[in-house]
């Protein structure tokens, strides 16, 4: 079986993967992080979102021999007290949870790219991301209000 070598949370990670292995079996199977939820496992739901490079990626497609020589962040890579996480505590954004790490890992690829987006831009970055809770009200909210924390604190020169 072929070992591939990424950058898992910050980490050099080497792993054993069979061929036709999917990024998000080998994450949640091969190397324990069960964050990364396997929701549709068509690429509709948007449970399994991760970042690949800074890019909102879903691994339930992606397949793992890709992952070769990348930088991968799960919802577990996110230090805990990430803006984004908070926001989505404070405005109650996550009913059951389980599609609440792809809706965070979504949010911070779309805030690095986007640092001020519109209500409406907010939608369609979270478009490939599906809840069955929450009706979107409140995660929009934390979007904006984790959208404004970030901008504070890049304006006052503190690290993300």
């Amino acid at each position: 079986m072929p070992l591939v070598q990424f950058t898992l949370n910050g980490k050099p990670t080497t792993v054993e993967i069979d061929p036709g292995d999917l990024l998000v079996d080998v994450l949640r199977d091969k190397l324990g992080l069960i964050g990364t939820k396997i929701g549709c496992g068509e690429g509709e739901c948007g449970a399994c979102t991760v970042l690949v490079d800074g890019v909102s990626t879903l691994s339930c497609l992606y397949p793992a021999m890709k992952a070769a020589g990348h930088a991968i962040t799960t919802i577990e890579g996110l230090a805990g007290h990430h803006p984004v996480q908070e926001a989505y505590v404070e405005h109650f954004a996550s009913q059951c949870g389980y599609c609440t790490p792809g809706f965070v890992l979504s949010t911070v690829a779309l805030l690095e790219e986007n640092p001020h987006p519109t209500r409406e831009e907010i939608m369609r970055g979270l478009s490939g991301n599906l809840c069955r809770c929450t009706g979107y009200y409140q995660i929009v909210a934390a979007v904006e209000d984790a959208a404004g924390k970030m901008a504070g604190e890049q304006g006052e020169g503190k690290a993300r």
